[in-house]
């Protein structure tokens, strides 16, 4: 095993946020939404198996710990000076990203406990419900069953034909799972800091998803353009924070997103999209094919330090 078979899938990554901004510029959102969300995904799977490589080879070569996995002979690797500091800042990493990721899953599912009991108060509509408020709020609340959830100073900013596309917007949220993506995007963030700005990504390929998806359904991209624009303006003054988990209309850069839906319609991806979306995808790939490999050679030095197959 070399050093820099790990070292790979953790350099990898640096190199996701400006490949996952082209994707949002130049991809479908559909498809933006689903690259960086696997991308994203598998460079995080391949950091984890990295640090938790280094983590165990170091651990491996300190006596009891050797004792412990039955090593009857010294495992090979490179030099102490190098793989013991190696391990040691592995294993921090891996020891602060899980606490990272405890603490968001416990304010998240305290905030989704939250928001559902905040609903389940309103009187509903089929998936509707509204809360009385006098804070503009609209948000899609996964779970079973999915609902929309709107305040009454959100209704009361909007008129009728606006609000039909908010709720679209929404709607096309549960629909297409988009909170699946931005939990996926939320897991990889605590993984590596360079996935952060990606997740970021994610969350607005998911807006924009929902933002063609209420388009279409409500026949006017002019009048889903106003109605989001509303909506951000009615809640700028007194935003309501909500769990990663939980996308609204009002989420990202509402500008961007607006100008995106005066913009002319791409009827079919460019050859250019297509390739740096695959482009992405690839590298994500062979970062986690490269960690995997390293997992297994250190699991083939294990076996020979074991004694079970021979040197």
């Amino acid at each position: 095993m070399t050093i820099a078979v790990l070292l790979l899938p953790l350099l990898v990554p640096w190199a996701a946020p400006p490949l996952a901004r082209r994707v949002l510029d130049r991809c479908p959102p559909v498809l933006a939404l689903w690259t960086l969300t696997a991308s994203a995904v598998l460079l995080a799977g391949g950091t984890v198996a990295a640090l938790g490589t280094l983590a165990l080879t170091g651990l491996l070569k300190i006596p009891a710990f050797a004792a412990l996995g039955d090593l009857v002979h010294p495992l090979r690797t490179p030099s102490l000076l190098l793989i013991l500091p190696l391990a040691a800042v592995a294993t921090g990493l891996l020891t602060v990203g899980a606490l990272a990721l405890g603490l968001s899953l416990v304010r998240q599912t305290a905030g989704l406990r939250s928001a559902r009991a905040e609903a389940g108060r309103g009187p509903t509509a089929g998936d509707l419900c509204v809360v009385d408020s006098p804070r503009a709020d609209a948000y899609a609340l996964p779970g079973r069953p999915h609902r929309i959830v709107v305040t009454t100073a959100m209704l009361r900013s909007l008129d009728a034909a606006e609000r039909e596309a908010l709720f679209a917007h929404e709607r096309a949220h549960n629909a297409g799972g988009h909170h699946y993506f931005l939990a996926g995007a939320e897991l990889a963030a605590h993984c590596h800091p360079a996935l952060r700005p990606v997740r970021e990504a994610v969350r607005l390929a998911a807006e924009r998803a929902a933002d063609e998806a209420a388009a279409s359904t409500v026949g006017d991209r002019r009048l889903t353009a106003r109605a989001i624009a509303r909506a951000a303006l009615a809640t700028t003054s007194r935003p309501v924070p909500h769990p990663p988990v939980t996308p609204a209309a009002t989420t990202g850069p509402v500008p961007r997103r607006v100008a995106a839906l005066l913009a002319p319609v791409r009827r079919t991806p460019r050859a250019a999209a297509l390739w740096i979306a695959a482009l992405l995808t690839t590298c994500a790939a062979l970062s986690c094919a490269v960690a995997m490999t390293g997992v297994f050679d250190i699991h083939q030095d294990i076996e020979v330090a074991q004694g079970e197959v021979g040197h």
